[in-house]
């Protein structure tokens, strides 16, 4: 009976182990209204980051996606460039203004009165000015009209007497018959143009009216500029700079419109100051217009001809960190970029001079450092 009974609690022991077993091997399911919360994301270390040193890993594949471009930099001495404000101005042998010399009423001319952005050819009129006079004055004009007509009657039967009494009469006074008709014939005539006339506003040089603002019926004053003309072909660029000696060492500048770089020719610079500044006058010639007006703001990036030891990197390339100072991207590894702090100057408007930062046989990324800088 004793082996019996252990059997039985062996046979049962192992029965109890058998499930303790097959219950931990076996998953478990909780109900709909038991969680434990989301299940937490597992991180992609294959995908674009930002590393804890600052670094981002890029792999190839997203590299190609962003169109990421680098160019191995190089150490050079590069002209020492400025930036200054400047404005589009007229060129004074291809462009004019249009001023009435009297006040008066504005009339149309032949072919109405033109618009801005209009061309018009040399010597074409394009408006009138009656002039305008007070009553009372028009009446004195109109009264010596009058007397200068009655008077010119009179000399003129004065003078038909002497001519048929040519025999009696002596040369000289029939001489100064004739002139005083003459002249009497004179001071009517231009006594009329001055009561009746019009003044014709005409286009001082060919090219296209920059600034037209005059109606039918409109009084202008003396003086007043009424329309301007421009040669888009040939605008002046006028530059302020506070460096005097700048205007000595001036070697070549430009002008950025959009994504070109524009050359500017470099006139001269003037003997008075302006505002406590030094003007700088640029041509800007053989261009089509570009959207440019006369009185427009624009940047000029003057090089000097003093040079200073740099690298150049397109402005592209500069980025912005998390404390607001400039950096690049530079590729350590092929699929590893670092960002480095530097400090620059200006270049020609398209390009910046880095004097610290880098050193040569960097590899700086120029296109796509937008995209890297966002990368977290």
């Amino acid at each position: 009976m004793k082996n019996i009974f252990s059997t039985v609690q062996i046979n049962t022991l192992a029965r109890i182990g058998f499930l303790s077993l097959a219950l931990c091997a076996s998953p478990t399911r909780a109900g709909d209204d038991h969680a434990h919360g989301p299940t937490p994301a597992v991180a992609n270390i294959n995908g674009p980051q930002r590393m804890p040193d600052g670094s981002v890993f890029l792999p190839k594949p997203a590299q190609r996606q962003l169109r990421v471009q680098t160019v191995v930099v190089e150490t050079a001495d590069l002209p020492r460039s400025f930036e200054l404000n400047g404005r589009v101005m007229m060129d004074p042998n291809a462009g004019g203004k249009v001023q009435p010399i009297y006040a008066g009423r504005i009339e149309a001319g032949p072919r109405g009165l033109p618009n801005a952005g209009q061309s018009v050819k040399k010597g074409d009129v394009l408006a009138y000015v009656a002039p305008a006079t007070s009553p009372l004055e028009k009446a004195s004009q109109n009264a010596q009209l009058a007397e200068l007509i009655a008077a010119k009657a009179l000399a003129e039967k004065r003078l038909l007497r002497q001519r048929e009494l040519s025999d009696s009469v002596a040369r000289k006074d029939l001489e100064a018959t004739e002139s005083e008709v003459s002249s009497l014939t004179g001071r009517i005539a231009a006594l009329g143009i001055g009561l009746n006339g019009r003044e014709a506003l005409t286009a001082p040089v060919s090219g296209v009216i920059a600034f037209a603002q005059v109606v039918a019926g409109q009084v202008v004053d003396a003086r007043e500029v009424l329309f301007e003309i421009i040669d888009p072909q040939r605008l002046r660029i006028e530059a302020l700079t506070f460096d005097g000696a700048l205007a000595n060492h001036v070697g070549s500048a430009s002008l950025v419109l959009g994504d070109r770089r524009v050359p500017l020719n470099f006139i001269g610079a003037a003997r008075s100051m302006r505002e406590q500044a030094l003007p700088l006058n640029f041509l800007l010639q053989n261009l089509d217009l570009y959207g440019l007006a006369v009185g427009q703001p624009v940047k000029v990036f003057v090089q000097s001809k003093q040079k200073n030891a740099g690298i150049a990197v397109p402005l592209s390339s500069l980025m912005k960190n998390a404390a607001n100072q400039s950096v690049v991207w530079v590729k350590v590894t092929p699929e590893t970029f670092e960002p480095r702090t530097v400090t620059y100057e200006p270049l020609d408007g398209t390009r910046v001079n880095l004097s610290s930062g880098l050193k040569s046989g960097d590899r700086v990324v120029t296109q796509g450092a937008t995209l890297i800088n966002q990368i977290r």
